[in-house]
């Protein structure tokens, strides 16, 4: 967490505010904020509620025209939010921007795959197999809440999954092309470590999508045809586990969404 803080406060772009949000942490975190004293920074403490509830809950007390999230285990280069900002200058149209990223896990520098080739433009699509921006890249204009919503408090996890699948069916997305992110991983703390089935959270993800009536045909199949895939993959986990009942309502979960009006 520290870390994290200090790569904020050390921006080269300063006209900032942080608020941190402590949700329920066992970490030390208090400890650890008390040893840093700037005026930009912020905290908020409340008993755990998961991590949608936190980002929402540092939403509403932000005072910003542009928000930008940052994971307790990730860090911003100092030249970061400059870099957003000289984007965001030249694209006023644009209302979400997002920058490349170096992974590390267990300490290691992890190479990425081509399917994780960070998205520019109408990037809707390339969002619906995974999350292809990392929220803690992103810069996003206060208005794409207030347009799409929030982040859903009834998922465990995936809840940017979720977030930007709204967000990118409405608003184009600007890639920087610039490695100002690094995101560290692999510890077994963290949620995806410790949550198994996390399709499940993306599937409910995608029904939402779905029965929201904001798709075109195109992007409405392209949604179809990634849950049939993600249900396909569930139910066969599921199987595997002997977890049959929660198996065969996966598989036949698409069957609700197949004609263009789907049923609740």
């Amino acid at each position: 967490m520290e870390t994290a803080v200090r790569s904020v406060l050390c921006q080269t772009y300063d006209n900032l505010e942080l608020i941190v949000v402590d949700d329920g942490s066992s970490d030390g975190t208090g400890d650890a904020l008390s040893r840093i004293s700037d005026r930009r920074l912020s905290c908020i403490s409340q008993a755990n509620k998961g991590a949608s509830s936190a980002r929402n809950r540092g939403l509403e007390m932000s005072k910003g025209g542009y928000i930008a999230f940052l994971d307790s285990d990730d860090r911003w280069k100092p030249e970061k939010l400059q870099r957003t900002c000289e984007y965001i200058n030249k694209y006023p149209d644009t209302s979400i921007f997002h920058t490349e990223e170096v992974w590390y896990r267990g300490g290691k520098l992890l190479n990425q795959k081509q399917k994780h080739k960070k998205p520019s433009g109408r990037v809707y699509r390339k969002a619906l197999p995974i999350c292809c921006i990392s929220l803690s890249t992103a810069v996003v204009k206060k208005e794409v809440f207030e347009a799409v919503g929030t982040f859903d408090e009834t998922l465990e996890a995936c809840e940017d999954y979720d977030f930007w699948l709204r967000a990118t069916a409405r608003f184009e997305a600007m890639l920087v092309p610039e490695y100002l992110t690094i995101k560290d991983g692999g510890r077994p703390d963290q949620l995806t470590q410790r949550v198994w089935g996390l399709d499940r959270f993306r599937i409910r993800a995608l029904e939402k999508m779905l029965l929201s009536g904001t798709l075109g045909e195109d992007d409405r199949e392209a949604t179809y045809d990634e849950l049939v895939k993600k249900c396909g993959i569930f139910a066969l986990g599921c199987e595997k586990r002997g977890k049959l009942e929660e198996a065969a309502y996966y598989r036949a979960l698409p069957e609700n969404y197949r004609s263009p009006l789907p049923r609740g």
